[in-house]
């Protein structure tokens, strides 16, 4: 099973690594996580943990979930996670920042922000027309096909539209500073959706593939 946290993303900073080097860096509030749900193989036909974080009003929790967060020994929480894989997980047990002690790298999955409908220069990057000598058509995309072979613009042109909110991994993000007692982990670079949103750390799935392109 992969190390995972629910966690929150507080904002972008930067320190000093031991080198001396500024380094930009993501803080992320991750945990604490009570597991209130071990699922097994016998009962639920596959290996699991359900692990919970946060808090809510009591109020707004409906009694099924009440209940369900009872079974666990919690009686609040604001988001559940099933994190599965074999594990030696107990009902009660809690899972911290402090797990991820001795690791180089995680990643984290998160929602992107929403930008709505736009243009194929911010969509896709692409580098625009002319901006001066009377031209017209500043972001506009150009020609998007051919005349009568094929006859059709080809399937997956870039288009503009919608850039909506997706769900997005970053992978293998260096492990900066890992502080337990406030349980914040800082990973080098940027990591998706906007402050305050919720996102997954967990130990990194494919090490290998970055340190395969570190020595290359």
């Amino acid at each position: 099973m992969l190390y995972t946290l629910i966690g929150k993303k507080i904002g972008m900073t930067q320190v000093y690594d031991e080198a001396h080097n500024l380094v930009p860096v993501t803080v992320i509030q991750a945990g604490p996580c009570p597991v209130v749900q071990v699922k097994t193989v016998e009962k639920d036909g596959y290996q699991a943990i359900q692990i919970a974080c946060g808090t809510r009003k009591e109020k707004n929790l409906s009694k099924a979930l009440k209940g369900h967060l009872a079974k666990g020994g919690q009686q609040t929480a604001e988001s559940l996670c099933e994190v599965r894989g074999e594990n030696t997980c107990k009902v009660g047990d809690t899972l911290t920042v402090a797990g991820f002690e001795g690791l180089k790298m995680v990643d984290v999955i998160g929602m992107t922000k929403g930008r709505g409908f736009q243009g194929v220069m911010k969509r896709w990057g692409q580098q625009g027309q002319p901006a001066t000598h009377g031209h017209m058509m500043h972001r506009r995309p150009g020609s998007i096909g051919m005349r009568q072979t094929p006859g059709h613009v080809f399937k997956g042109k870039h288009m503009p539209g919608d850039m909506f909110v997706a769900q997005r991994t970053c992978q293998n993000l260096d492990v900066v500073k890992i502080i337990a007692d406030k349980n914040l982990i800082l990973v080098k670079g940027s990591v998706p959706g906007a402050n305050g949103g919720e996102v997954l750390v967990r130990s990194a799935k494919k090490p290998a593939l970055k340190l395969a392109q570190k020595s290359a």
